[in-house]
């Protein structure tokens, strides 16, 4: 197993972990270490592994990030029907 997907793999059990813990602000910032530590290792995997890997990989993510990326895009559409 190359790095990069060992490193994937312990973010989702990570994120998962982080999850179940208890927290006061909805897991927000605990939302925004995952995602910044989960571009640089998507950006590893499509560099080692390839597009498709990376993908992957970055599906994965989104899937355990539901909320944030809701929002990311309601955010996005209310900016272009402005």
């Amino acid at each position: 197993m190359s790095l990069s997907l060992f490193l994937a793999c312990a973010w989702g059990i990570i994120a998962n972990i982080m999850a179940m813990l208890p927290a006061r602000d909805n897991h927000w910032r605990r939302a925004y270490i995952l995602i910044a530590t989960g571009i640089p290792i998507v950006l590893l995997v499509g560099w080692q592994l390839g597009g498709w890997m990376a993908l992957i990989v970055l599906l994965a993510m989104s899937s355990i990030l539901r909320w944030p990326l809701r929002y990311l895009l309601r955010w996005i559409t209310a900016r272009f029907r402005r």
